[in-house]
C-alpha cells in the first residue's frame, strides 16, 4: 500500500501515529513542495477561501524508515548520513580521523566500517548505536515541524541490510518532536527563509573578542559569507533546518553576524497556506473525516 499526502493536510505527528498504531514497516518520503502555477485544491469544504494552491513533490527531502511500527533510520538529502559524519557530529571522531575514514572506507558498508571502527579501538558499539540514535532522531524532529510538503509512505520498503537501524519506540519520539516543535516556532519566525546569507558586521574583530563560541557555532562561523546562503551553511556543516536555525539565531542575537541577500536572489516562491494557518477556517468533523480514512486504509492494506 502506497500512502500519499501533503503536511498541510496531516501532519507529521499523525503519520507516526498512523504507522504506530497499525505496526508497518516501510519507508516515508518526503518531498521539496512545489507549487503549480495557476491551480488549486479543493479543501473540501465547499468554500472558496478553503481552496489552496496545488503542491507537487519535487526533491526527496527525506527518507525515513520503520519496522513493525519502530523508528529505525532516517536519512536526508541535506545533511551526509555516512557513518563517519555521523560519529564526527556525535564528537565520537575528530575532524581528521573522520576525513581519513571517509576517504580510505568509501568502498565498505556502514556495518563492515563499524567493525573496523570498533576492532581498532576508535569507538566503541554503545558510540555507535547512540550516534546513529542520535543522528535518526535529529532529523525526526526536524521533520516534524514541517508543515507544507508532500509525502508517500511506501510499505515493506526497508533499508538495505548493509544499513545499520537502531529501533525507537515512535510513542516518545511523538511527545518529545511535539515538545521541540512548539520550541522551535519562534526561530521559524525569526529565521522564515533559509536562502538568506550572513555577513560579518563592521569591524567584525572587536564583537568577537572575548566570545566564547561552541564547536557547532564555530563550524558555521567559518562559513560565512555574503554567497553561502543560510541553507548551504546547513549541508556543509551536517545540519538540520532546526539546528541551523538554533545556531544563527543565537550569532544574530549576539550581533555577530547580519542576514542579507545572497547574489542574484530571486523573490520567494509562493508558499502554500499552512497547515495550521487553516484550520480555523475548517469545520472539525471534515479533518476528523479525512484522518479516520486514513487509518481505514492502513488498517485495511
Amino acid at each position: 500500500m502506497a500512502l500519499k499526502g501533503n503536511l498541510a493536510d496531516f501532519s507529521t505527528t499523525q503519520i507516526l501515529n498512523l504507522i504506530n498504531l497499525a505496526r508497518k514497516s516501510g519507508t516515508l518520503h518526503v518531498y521539496e513542495p512545489v507549487v503549480v502555477a495557476g491551480e488549486f485544491v479543493d479543501a473540501g469544504t465547499g468554500r472558496e477561501e478553503d481552496r489552496r494552491p496545488k503542491v507537487v513533490p519535487g526533491q526527496e527531502r527525506v527518507q525515513i524508515a520503520f519496522k513493525d511500527g519502530q523508528l529505525v533510520l532516517a536519512a536526508t538529502g541535506n545533511t551526509d548520513g555516512h557513518l563517519a559524519n555521523v560519529l564526527h557530529k556525535a564528537g565520537k571522531l575528530n575532524a581528521d580521523q573522520a576525513r581519513v575514514i571517509r576517504e580510505r572506507g568509501a568502498k565498505y558498508s556502514d556495518k563492515a566500517l563499524a567493525l573496523m571502527l570498533i576492532n581498532a579501538n576508535y569507538v566503541t558499539q554503545i558510540d555507535v548505536v547512540r550516534s546513529i540514535q542520535q543522528h535518526t532522531l535529529d532529523i525526526v524532529y526536524d521533520v516534524m515541524t514541517w508543515n507544507e510538503e508532500p509525502f508517500a509512505f511506501e510499505e515493506n520498503v526497508l533499508p538495505p541490510p548493509e544499513k545499520i537501524t537502531v529501533p525507537i519506540d515512535l510513542k516518545n519520539v511523538i511527545i518529545e518532536g511535539t515538545r521541540r516543535a512548539q520550541e522551535v516556532k519562534p526561530l521559524e519566525d525569526e529565521l522564515p527563509n533559509l536562502d538568506m546569507a550572513l555577513k560579518f558586521p563592521d569591524a567584525p574583530g572587536d564583537k568577537f573578542r572575548g566570545i566564547h563560541l561552541g564547536v557547532e557555532e564555530w563550524r558555521v562561523v567559518s562559513f560565512i559569507n555574503p554567497k553561502n546562503s543560510i541553507r548551504q551553511i546547513a549541508k556543509a556543516c551536517n545540519m538540520t533546518d532546526t539546528e541551523i536555525r538554533r545556531v544563527v539565531y543565537g550569532l544574530l542575537q549576539a550581533g555577530l553576524v547580519e542576514l542579507v541577500k545572497p547574489p542574484g536572489m530571486q523573490a520567494p516562491a509562493q508558499k502554500t497556506p499552512t497547515r495550521a494557518s487553516r484550520r480555523q477556517a475548517k469545520a472539525p468533523a471534515i479533518e476528523k473525516s479525512v484522518v479516520q480514512r486514513l487509518i481505514a486504509k492502513i488498517k485495511e492494506a
